[in-house]
């Protein structure tokens, strides 16, 4: 389920205090600090307070001088998973909202606080067009792994890879290591899917990249019932 946690969450409007949310966010303070063991149900997603970030974990930090950091593995989460901090801001806004700004694929995002004690966060996203249609793409991208991870690597034999995704400045994302023994016809054409509607989903909301040409692996190899790409 850490692949999954990673960057799927929506609004409503609840705290169970019934003092100004502002004060509570800004005056006591209560929001500062770590927050991981995350938890996502039901569009919520739950975080218990630490004292630090986890090394192999996802998780959240806010400080009181406006700075963000996310403990993240990054949103496909294709293992083994390599977990890293990404940067960026946080304020206060229409009393239980918090505007992200990050410098990581979704430069920002609100997050409306359903929850907040010494102890726990709960949230939900509050997504924007821009979040729904990469919503879209993360569902159809996620029906590609379980179709790759619904087979255990035994045997690098039966498996290859294939070209995913569509870079903003020509040719592909990267690469995916798939079993031989699946219904390979229905899971390129699902590639081919997620492909096209990436390449639309850049055009319409004017991504760009650095346009780095993703290295073509060599092979797939297997360690510990996961494909691993070679290269």
């Amino acid at each position: 389920m850490k692949k999954i946690i990673l960057l799927f969450i929506t609004i409503f409007s609840f705290f169970s205090c019934t003092e100004d949310s502002t004060s509570i966010i800004n005056s006591d303070n209560l929001l500062l600090g770590y927050w991981s063991k995350a938890q996502f149900k039901n569009e919520e997603l739950t975080f218990t307070r630490l004292t630090s970030l986890p090394d192999e974990e996802y998780g959240v930090s806010f400080k009181e001088d406006g700075t963000f950091i996310e403990r993240t593995s990054g949103w496909c989460g294709t293992p083994p998973l390599i977990f890293f901090n990404v940067k960026g801001t946080w304020k206060a806004s229409d009393k239980t909202v918090i505007e992200v700004s990050t410098q990581s694929y979704l430069s920002s995002f609100n997050w409306q606080i359903q929850l907040l004690t010494d102890e726990k966060l709960v949230v939900k996203r509050v997504l924007s067009e821009q979040e729904k249609d990469h919503r879209k793409l993360l569902d159809l991208f996620i029906e590609i792994q379980n179709l790759v991870y619904g087979v255990s690597c035994t045997d690098s034999s039966n498996w290859t890879f294939t070209a995913y995704g569509s870079n903003t400045c020509g040719g592909p994302k990267g690469y995916i290591a798939y079993s031989t023994e699946i219904d390979t016809e229905n899971f390129l054409q699902k590639v081919a899917a997620y492909t096209e509607a990436e390449r639309l989903y850049n055009i319409k909301w004017g991504i760009f990249s650095t346009c780095d040409t993703p290295s073509k692996p060599i092979g797939v190899a297997c360690q510990n019932g996961y494909p691993v790409l070679k290269y």
